[in-house]
């Protein structure tokens, strides 16, 4: 496959998208191609939230089952291909510090088996999977809601957690617009999501 990093974010996201569509259809190859484009960057999302090289692993490949599994469901009208595959990366991670979490309560912690009987399941329940997604889909309205570069300098500050100045510099922007983009873009957000709040 070409080397596409000095590809504009736009020819990288028809890249992305075409290789979701192929994923859909349940092209393997795809899904090795899409490995090799955005692994990289996803192990850096995941190193971030977890700081252990075999959990961010653990949760790399996770993400790419759940991608392999919801590439049928993927919008780019809703969410940028990164910024989707980067959400499912952190949520893989989240699911796996609180797993782990759990796991460490329960080797610290001695309960008697009354408690330990009367406890609900950790699992989340049908509410708090209704309430996750009507979060996400709101999200991915008030994204849609933003101009395209306020969408792509959000998502790139939050998925890869750059700095302005590394933004402005990735972006070749001056770092006074990236600032205000930003902040505009997110004072929009704000508004936006708490109409669903």
């Amino acid at each position: 496959m070409p080397d596409n990093r000095g590809m504009s974010p736009n020819a990288n996201d028809d890249l992305l998208m075409e290789l979701l569509d192929r994923i859909a259809t349940r092209d393997e190859a795809a899904l090795k191609s899409l490995y090799d484009e955005v692994s990289a960057k996803l192990y850096g999302v995941a190193m971030r939230v977890l700081g252990k090289v075999e959990w961010a692993e653990d949760a790399l490949q996770d993400s790419f089952l759940y991608i392999w599994r919801a590439a049928p469901d993927y919008r780019a009208s809703l969410s940028p291909p990164m910024a989707w595959m980067g959400l499912i990366v952190r949520s893989r991670c989240l699911d796996l510090l609180r797993r782990q979490q759990a796991e460490r309560v329960n080797v610290t912690q001695e309960l008697d088996e009354t408690l330990a009987d009367q406890l609900g399941s950790d699992d989340p329940g049908p509410l708090d999977t209704h309430h996750a997604s009507q979060q996400a889909q709101a999200l991915h309205r008030c994204l849609s809601q933003l101009e395209h570069k306020q969408r792509e300098v959000v998502t790139l500050a939050y998925l890869r957690d750059l700095s302005h100045g590394e933004l402005a510099e990735q972006l070749r922007l001056p770092l006074g617009t990236v600032k205000s983009w930003i902040r505009r873009g997110l004072e929009k957000l704000r508004g936006c999501m708490a109409q669903f709040a």
